[in-house]
């Protein structure tokens, strides 16, 4: 049996954040070969991960991060929110978003695929469903690429957002602050332009059915409608949403204090709030 030293035990620890005795049973197990010792606990991670497969994800952390022209947000999931505060979780999400952020992956499945400290993160999310427990999954990942981004972080870690704005060199506050407002408010799109048809035909149907609901004559029903439509572009497209900084003024009006042709290409918003 091959002797296995303190030193070695905590090196593999450090390596796969696996408990002292789990890491122990590992090294003696594979005789002292590291990488055949992370091998034992990915295995143990995947037996977990089978057995707790058909358990739901709905805890867990969202977090985003912008670096000048490019952002990404991340979701990543697991069964109880004890673990969604365990450290170890929550820095496993942060190197995957870091790893996002740095590598710009075209969608979900390339990002699972990319590595991080020469591990697959897929395979790092096995070995971490090993040392923790639980079922983790990474369940969502957008990016924006525009001339300047800014991310939004709610304290609880629950909750996320990415704005793209078409200038650069924009003051850092301003860009949090339209971030903070998606956060918020929940819009549904940019302006009224990318509203898609169906979800106009929708508010339409609604207003015309409240307008006959409420008696109203049959003449005037479509202009009520096209009324309620009206207000839906105010309160539910960024632009045209109050500041909620300074609700005397729209976002656009806000943005254009700053430059009078500063503008959002896009937004990205996440949550897995209950």
């Amino acid at each position: 049996m091959a002797q296995i030293t303190a030193a070695e035990v905590n090196k593999l620890r450090k390596m796969t954040g696996a408990g002292m005795m789990d890491c122990k049973k590992a090294l003696v197990e594979a005789e002292g070969d590291f990488d055949k010792a992370q091998q034992i606990i990915r295995e143990k991670g995947m037996a977990i991960a089978n057995k707790r497969s058909d358990r739901e994800v709905t805890e867990g952390v969202v977090l985003a991060k912008a670096e000048g022209s490019k952002g990404a947000i991340i979701a990543l999931n697991c069964e109880t929110d004890f673990v969604a505060k365990n450290l170890d979780f929550v820095k496993l999400a942060e190197n995957i978003l870091e790893t996002a952020v740095a590598n710009s992956p075209a969608d979900l499945e390339s990002l699972v695929n990319m590595e991080i400290e020469g591990i697959k993160i897929s395979d790092k999310i096995i070995e971490q469903t090993g040392v923790i427990g639980e079922k983790i999954d990474l369940t969502y990942f957008a990016k924006i690429e525009a001339g300047q981004v800014a991310a939004y972080i709610h304290s609880d870690k629950k909750l996320a957002t990415l704005v793209g704005l078409n200038k650069v060199g924009i003051e850092e506050q301003i860009g949090k602050d339209v971030a903070m407002q998606v956060a918020a408010m929940d819009p549904v799109a940019v302006n009224k332009d990318q509203v898609s048809p169906e979800a106009i035909e929708k508010e339409l149907e609604i207003g015309r059915n409240q307008a006959i609901a409420e008696g109203k004559p049959e003449n005037l029903v479509d202009k009520i409608a096209q009324g309620k439509l009206g207000k839906f572009f105010k309160e539910s497209t960024l632009l045209n949403q109050a500041f909620i900084k300074e609700n005397k003024m729209s976002v656009e009006q806000y943005l254009q204090q700053a430059d009078k042709d500063l503008t959002v290409t896009e937004f990205k918003r996440f949550s897995i709030k209950q």
